[in-house]
């Protein structure tokens, strides 16, 4: 068996062909391969990449798409052609589309025929699929390639989620995501008898390399859909065609909120993943309780980690619900205060973490670099909790904490609050300038029938310290969010402080 550190993304898939090469590897829409077949259609897609679009090894080549098979094996192709992948978020426009494709220096950009239109004058691009000379109808003449993939080189490009700042490119090599890889594998216990469907875009990395390259790896059969559709979700499910399923708590909750939940046949359903932002926990009661056979991980880190940092397993949950769980295989993790100085169980500070997970730094940022990394760890951003078992307990992101008159206040307690009156479908809670308080407790909700902002102040200063009440509550129609599901709270504060 390869050393973990010999690995590359291609050669797992690869492997898995050598192993179970008749199994169905990818389904999607009306289409589907077995892994001999997805194997040699990465082969084509590589000799594709090099040969008639002239691509050279360590060239960067963007695939700005839709979720399909032939994303997958666009990234794939590219990590056996030795080139750089940058997966590009599909709403993309403007100026955060130039950044990014600038900024990575893309020499060649697949993308979806309706998304074409928006990539910037003077970049090579070729439509991925669904047009004549398309990637995908290029890989139809199968073509011979050894793979030019190396375990120590770079493979992709993860640009972060942009909700504080410009995206910035983290550097991950063959090396990092296959530890990354079989961390996943391990503490969320994938196996190839699973039957995962794979919903959320295919750009983001916990979709990608938490969920669909380790599931390629261990030889599952998975199913990829375009969307995180109810209707379509709740059918797989009923069909006995998928038994895993990962989401944030944003799509969790709207399946919660959809009519055929309560009736729906869910039995088949085995295990339920959520992470890429903090799940309400009396969201997770309400599934819990309509659900009690399901097993529930959480799932939790960041673009920088692989994504994988931490997991809470179906058997942690009881009595500590709010909390990520513990370290997975490969990750190496402590709490510390502003000085980088471990802090005492019990005590908030920042996570930083040590792994062979992790990404070379920023692209083409070294100062970004060299404050994101200190001795060797990692400065996560995120403000935390160690219990004396090791579980870890997010608070909040350190530049969400909000300082209410000098008393700082997470605003996950108070969100959490919000989540438990009937009212609330969605809640964020941000720190707005104020004169008296420094920053004022605000809290934007998406109402579910009728309520009043009046009505949600008094709940929530009933329930809690008034420091931590919400000095205002705005009812909004929904809350600005990236494809992933996190929640931008950034653009909150800004759009609301200039209003």
């Amino acid at each position: 068996m390869t050393a973990v550190r010999d690995n590359t993304v291609d050669g797992l898939v690869r492997d898995s062909a050598r192993r179970v090469p008749d199994r169905v590897a990818l389904r999607y829409r009306d289409r589907s391969r077995t892994y001999a077949e997805l194997d040699a259609a990465v082969s084509t897609g590589a000799a594709v990449l090099r040969g008639r679009h002239g691509l050279l090894p360590g060239d960067r080549g963007a695939t700005f798409a839709h979720n399909s098979d032939a994303y997958l094996i666009a990234f794939l192709a590219c990590a056996r052609a030795g080139l750089v992948h940058v997966p590009v978020n599909q709403n993309l426009t403007g100026e955060d589309l130039v950044h990014v494709l600038g900024d990575s220096g893309s020499a060649l950009v697949l993308a979806d025929p309706d998304l074409a239109g928006r990539v910037p004058e003077g970049y090579a691009v070729c439509a991925l699929r669904d047009a004549p000379g398309s990637f995908l109808a290029e890989l139809e003449a199968p073509l011979p390639f050894e793979s030019a993939a190396d375990p120590a080189a770079l493979v992709q490009l993860l640009y972060t989620s942009g909700t504080t700042a410009l995206p910035k490119g983290a550097m991950m090599t063959h090396r990092a995501l296959a530890h990354e890889y079989e961390s996943a594998v391990a503490a969320l216990d994938l196996a190839e008898g699973d039957r995962p469907v794979h919903a959320l875009p295919l750009y983001h990395s916990a979709q990608t390399h938490v969920f669909l390259l380790p599931y390629l790896a261990v030889g599952a059969r998975n199913t990829i859909v375009d969307a995180p559709d109810a209707d379509v979700l709740f059918d797989l499910v009923e069909a006995g065609e998928a038994d895993s399923l990962f989401a944030p708590p944003t799509v969790w909750i709207g399946l919660t909120g959809h009519p055929r939940f309560a009736t729906a046949r869910l039995g088949a359903l085995r295990k339920a993943y959520y992470g890429a932002s903090i799940m309400p926990v009396p969201v997770l009661e309400r599934l819990r309780a309509r659900l009690p056979e399901l097993g529930f991980y959480n799932c939790f880190g960041q673009s920088e980690i692989g994504p994988l940092a931490t997991v809470l397993g179906p058997a942690e949950h009881e009595g500590r619900m709010d909390s990520c769980g513990r370290p997975v295989r490969h990750v190496e993790a402590k709490v510390v205060d502003e000085d980088g100085a471990e802090v005492p169980d019990g005590t908030a500070g920042e996570v930083v973490y040590r792994s062979p997970q992790l990404c070379q730094g920023y692209w083409n940022d070294a100062e970004a670099t060299e404050k994101a990394f200190r001795d060797g760890w990692f400065r996560s951003g995120d403000l935390a909790v160690r219990d004396a078992q090791g579980y870890y307990t997010v608070v909040d992101r350190v530049k969400d904490v909000i300082n209410s008159g000098g008393v700082l206040v997470a605003s996950r307690q108070v969100e959490d609050v919000l989540y438990t009156h009937p009212g609330v479908a969605e809640a964020a809670v941000v720190g707005l300038p104020d004169e008296r308080w420094i920053e004022a407790v605000t809290a934007f909700v998406v109402p579910r029938g009728k309520v009043t902002e009046a009505e949600l102040t008094a709940y929530a200063r009933d329930r809690l310290a008034h420091f931590k009440a919400p000095k205002r509550v705005v009812l909004v129609d929904a809350l600005p969010r990236n494809a992933s599901g996190k929640i931008l709270k950034r653009e909150l504060r800004d759009r609301f402080t200039r209003d």
